[in-house]
């Protein structure tokens, strides 16, 4: 008589995969609830009620909504830290800028916006965290595409690169910030060329 088999031992739940899991539900959740309202009405705790997990889980990884939104938007928005350098500096512009204008205009991104960008204007930490983690990186990879640029004789020697990088970007701040018109990749086609081509009619 045969003996019956005995089951294989079941593996244990991988804690990393759970956590991982349960990190991903909470950022999601944090850009979910900051889009749907104002920044001042999010609160731990509704974060962790729409992402079903308790408060003590968020407490342990975060230690305020803001840190929520900066890793959130981080991770959301790593798409625009690709710079693409093909030798054409106006090709690779306008591929960088348009994906930042299709992020903008993205429904997640209104939590940058309505969240990080108007707490930033009455918290120097929430400012400082903004400018340190999301806007530098990304001047930085802009100056040194168009620092190669200069040296390779396509933009003036006399030009300030900081502020050609405020030229180029300020116009899509303006529009998601202030709901003039929609951030398009039109927008882009238009900054690129009063910026690189200017708005001057030529003298005869």
């Amino acid at each position: 008589m045969a003996t019956p088999s005995t089951p294989a031992p079941r593996s244990a739940p991988n804690p990393d995969r759970r956590s991982e899991r349960a990190r991903q539900a909470i950022l999601d959740a944090a850009l979910e609830l900051c889009g749907e309202q104002l920044y001042a009405g999010l609160t731990m705790e509704g974060i962790a009620k729409r992402a079903g997990v308790g408060k003590q889980t968020i407490y342990r990884w975060w230690p305020s909504k803001a840190a929520i939104l900066l890793e959130a938007i981080e991770e959301r928005g790593r798409s625009t830290l690709d710079f693409p350098d093909t030798g054409n500096l106006e090709a690779d512009l306008r591929t960088q800028m348009t994906q930042v204008a299709q992020a903008f205009a993205s429904p997640m991104f209104a939590a940058y916006s309505k969240g990080l960008i108007a707490a930033a204007q009455s918290d120097p930490d929430i400012a400082n965290a903004v400018v340190e983690s999301i806007i530098k990186p990304r001047v930085d990879l802009c100056i040194e595409r168009l620092s190669k640029a200069q040296s390779a004789g396509e933009l003036r020697q006399d030009v300030d690169l900081a502020d050609l990088v405020e030229l180029l970007y300020a116009p899509l701040y303006y529009r998601l910030l202030l709901h003039t018109r929609p951030v398009t990749n039109n927008q882009v086609d238009t900054i690129l060329n009063l910026a690189l081509n200017g708005a001057a009619q030529d003298k005869k």
